[in-house]
């Protein structure tokens, strides 16, 4: 991709981000693990590195309203852009089937090698340490908790049918996603990752679940 090609898209995408979580950096982090598993396939690096920086551009959207799917919203906004910077109609195309799949929410798989990179780059951003920060981060955005405790102030794991909180997105999402990823590559990255998250999520759990064990016979024993 031309260098002013890449800086016009680029300063598109920045004028679209405002969630912390889904910030510049993350787009960035996106493109650099996407070129790194890349190089070992045969691809269309102009439809890589747009689809990359363009991927959350419907984030806003989804925000105001959260009946809108980012990616869906977001693959026709690139597609839109695109077309009136001069893309190709195939090309534009091509970069909104890439966005339009990369959701881990959703059921629409990736199917070109383009589109399974961006999904597996995006995805490695919910890995290990990153991953974690990134979603607290989205919680305290959303304003939903680190956990959820029953009604005898025991702290749920996630695992049940309980609120949405941190662990329970662990439990859905962050301690999943080492199964979903199309590349090589990126499931070696990924596993290297792993323990990270999974010491985080235990070590969190055990803390929390002590103050609340120790605390509840406490404040009981000290209420006439």
């Amino acid at each position: 991709m031309e260098k002013e090609m890449y800086l016009k898209i680029e300063n598109y995408m920045l004028t679209c981000m405002r969630d912390g979580a889904h910030d510049c950096h993350h787009i960035y982090r996106v493109l650099y693990s996407a070129l790194d598993i890349a190089s070992e396939y045969n691809i269309d690096k102009d439809v890589l590195i747009a689809a990359c920086l363009l991927h959350d551009i419907g984030r806003e959207a989804q925000f105001k309203n959260p009946e809108c799917d980012h990616a869906v919203v977001g693959a026709d906004m690139a597609y839109k852009y695109l077309c009136e910077i001069g893309w190709k109609e195939s090309k534009a195309n091509h970069v909104r089937n890439c966005i339009f799949a990369h959701r881990y929410r959703n059921d629409n798989l990736p199917r070109t090698i383009e589109a399974k990179i961006l999904f597996d780059a995006d995805k490695l951003d919910v890995t290990g340490t990153i991953g974690i920060a990134r979603t607290m981060m989205y919680k305290g955005i959303v304003s939903e908790p680190l956990y959820s405790v029953d009604s005898n102030d025991k702290v749920l794991d996630g695992n049940g049918d309980e609120p949405p909180s941190f662990f329970k997105e662990y439990n859905w999402k962050l301690k999943n996603v080492y199964d979903k990823f199309f590349t090589d590559r990126a499931k070696a990255i990924a596993e290297k990752r792993r323990k990270a998250s999974i010491d985080f999520y235990e070590s969190m759990y055990r803390e929390v679940s002590s103050v609340h064990k120790t605390g509840k016979h406490l404040l009981e024993a000290s209420l006439e």
